[in-house]
């Protein structure tokens, strides 16, 4: 069940998550598997930023490369110009908003908090990708987006044979906090990594035993948003796959996680709503 006393510190403030919040997803990007997330003119990328602030959104997560299975390269630099275009939009409009960046990459990372303030890093590699992360993060001290997952966009889906799954993904968290911790970074925020080097029924496995990261104390990320193991069991696709991301949103909420990373905010927020009266009635 959810851990109502989770919070983390965000813009030098205490930032409770007693209640679930959402995390609304704007793609600077081309190639996003969802296609109606793509957001790259000056209009589309403030009208989603509205749309996600205007729905209850708590935090923007800005991403410059697109980390869907067989994904395509994006330099370093590609992926910072796109997003420095996107944060100087958001940040001139919207000064006080959370806004994360989904990067694996340090030297982003860095360039993101510097330029912009970036409050939040969503690293889908957990530091795997790049060496220097952690230390990127140290030094600044924001908070961090830890997710599991195997190799590369581009390799991951061949890298779903485990010994035992569960163990292991417990393991590589376990790892990787104390390493975070042992550099003084304590605001971490676990992503078990739907859909990342992980087949369907590991998908499922990790949604009904999401719980099990509640070992560890931390808020729990939970990014399920029209994902491929919702759509391809439906035999559907990403665009009708809302109904279905809803349910996997509210089952990842009965275990515990924080933060629903969604493409559809009202319907993540009107979610939660119902959540909380079912099993926080008082609040």
């Amino acid at each position: 069940m959810y851990q109502n006393s989770i919070s983390i510190r965000l813009k030098r403030q205490i930032y409770s998550l007693s209640k679930p919040i959402v995390m609304g997803i704007l793609n600077a990007t081309p190639d996003s598997f969802y296609s109606n997330s793509r957001t790259q003119s000056d209009r589309g990328i403030l009208s989603r930023t509205e749309e996600i602030l205007g729905q209850g959104g708590s935090i923007i997560d800005v991403g410059g490369y697109s980390t869907r299975p067989t994904a395509g390269f994006v330099s370093p630099e590609e992926e910072l110009e796109r997003l420095s275009r996107a944060l100087d939009i958001i940040r001139k409009a919207y000064p006080e908003a959370i806004l994360s960046v989904d990067t694996f990459r340090a030297s982003v990372a860095e360039s993101v908090i510097k330029n912009f303030g970036v409050d939040i890093i969503n690293d889908v590699s957990g530091g795997t990708l790049d060496e220097n992360m952690f230390d990127v993060i140290a030094r600044y001290n924001i908070p961090y987006i830890l997710m599991h997952m195997r190799g590369t966009p581009q390799t991951m889906q061949t890298l779903t044979d485990y010994e035992d799954f569960i163990e292991e993904v417990m393991r590589f968290f376990a790892e990787r906090i104390n390493r975070l911790t042992a550099l003084g970074v304590s605001d971490i925020i676990l992503d078990p990594g739907f859909g990342f080097a992980k087949t369907a029924a590991q998908n499922f496995e990790l949604l009904q035993k999401l719980a099990c990261l509640q070992t560890f104390g931390r808020p729990v990320l939970a990014g399920l948003s029209r994902k491929s193991m919702l759509y391809k069991t439906l035999n559907t696709d990403a665009g009708h796959a809302l109904a279905a991301t809803i349910a996997a949103n509210t089952l990842a909420l009965t275990g515990g996680a924080s933060i629903l990373r969604v493409h559809d905010v009202k319907e993540a927020v009107e979610a939660i709503s119902i959540f909380q009266h079912t099993y926080n009635p008082t609040e």
